[in-house]
């Protein structure tokens, strides 16, 4: 991996499984938003092009042998950020933007969640997608999570489930351990509420490719909804 400029504040990770088709374009729009000069990809057991493309574009790459869930890809590209802020020695941890590696070039668009953090205004940004996608699914997971959240801290999100968010490194470290899989989102905000660190939404044009109602769709959505119950089970 290469290191950034010394201006670089924030650092993107990306998780990425099986998404040859778009993860470049996510890359190069990723690497041009403004404070950001690392890029680091999460290949996460892909069986296709996703780390050769990634690589391609510009991102640091690391690899899972197997597929081992959306947390622990973010566990391991912040800790990638983390060894690389050691080597430099940095004064001050790089912040970490997590988005999604299908975004493709929306993800140029993801400044607005970059703004508040550096201005010390929150310690976590949401994301609300201005404009919503059509899905294949009847709200159920995001419904138990909303819920789930809600009951825990008192707070109702718009988007519980939104990977894309901007946070100090300080608030990841105290959200550590991430919850299991795709019920990272939802512990991570509960977590930090818990503690008093600060979370606010913020209403961005990113968009995704909807998950569609095939028959790989609907699995997806139940290890989602298994992954969801079991972060929440943890967090009574």
């Amino acid at each position: 991996m290469s290191a950034g400029p010394a201006s670089d504040e924030v650092a993107v990770v990306i998780p990425a499984r099986n998404e040859a088709d778009r993860i470049q374009a996510t890359v190069t729009a990723a690497t041009g938003l403004s404070a950001v000069a690392l890029v680091v990809v999460v290949d996460d057991g892909s069986t296709d092009g996703t780390a050769a493309a990634a690589r391609q574009a510009g991102a640091a790459v690391m690899r899972h042998a197997g597929n081992r869930g959306k947390g622990a890809a973010m566990e391991t590209g912040a800790e990638a950020v983390r060894l690389l802020d050691q080597r430099e020695h940095r004064g001050r941890p790089r912040h970490l933007l997590f988005l999604d590696a299908d975004l493709a070039g929306t993800a140029a668009l993801a400044g607005p969640l970059i703004d508040p953090v550096l201005a010390g205004k929150t310690d976590m940004t949401i994301a609300v997608f201005a404009a919503t996608v059509k899905l294949g699914g009847h709200g159920l997971v995001v419904g138990l999570s909303g819920a789930g959240i809600r009951r825990a801290t008192g707070w109702q999100p718009a988007q519980p489930l939104n990977g894309q968010r901007c946070l100090t490194r300080a608030a990841f470290e105290a959200a550590r351990p991430l919850a299991r899989g795709w019920g990272v989102e939802t512990g991570l905000t509960i977590d930090l509420l818990r503690k008093g660190w600060r979370v606010t939404e913020v209403e961005v044009e990113l968009a995704h490719r909807a998950t569609g109602t095939g028959m790989r769709a609907q699995l997806h959505r139940a290890h989602q909804l298994i992954d969801v119950a079991r972060a929440l089970a943890a967090r009574p």
